[in-house]
């Protein structure tokens, strides 16, 4: 069974931090570029980061310099580490395997998803 736990999610200060987790499994995690996608009430759901099968890395613009992605790929977990996080960073933030790194969800070629976990951060 293929599955993506994400995990991490809670309330925070605006100016604090979060690291979300995404383990995955019942799938060749080596194989698939993970991303972080968000969707907040009323938006359109909003990529934020991805990691290719190489370890590159893309942030979001409006993310960048605040967020960083990283990966285990001993553990199969991909993490998410959020510093200085906004209250325009509330959302449900999801994990989402793909077949390239890329944040434009218009480009993305999903292939599994993840449940979410509810990031809100307070003013």
């Amino acid at each position: 069974e293929v599955q993506l736990q994400a995990s991490g999610g809670g309330l925070v200060q605006a100016g604090g931090s979060l690291r979300l987790s995404c383990a995955a499994s019942g799938f060749t995690f080596d194989d698939y570029a993970i991303g972080w996608f968000r969707q907040a009430p009323g938006k359109e759901r909003e990529g934020v980061s991805c990691i290719s099968t190489h370890g590159g890395t893309y942030d979001a613009d409006s993310v960048k310099g605040r967020f960083t992605i990283s990966s285990d790929n001993a553990k199969k977990t991909v993490y998410l580490q959020m510093h200085g996080l906004k209250p325009e960073d509330t959302a449900v933030y999801y994990c989402v395997a793909m077949g390239f790194c890329t944040v434009d969800s218009a480009l993305a070629d999903f292939r599994f998803w993840g449940q979410g976990t509810q990031v809100t951060v307070s003013s």
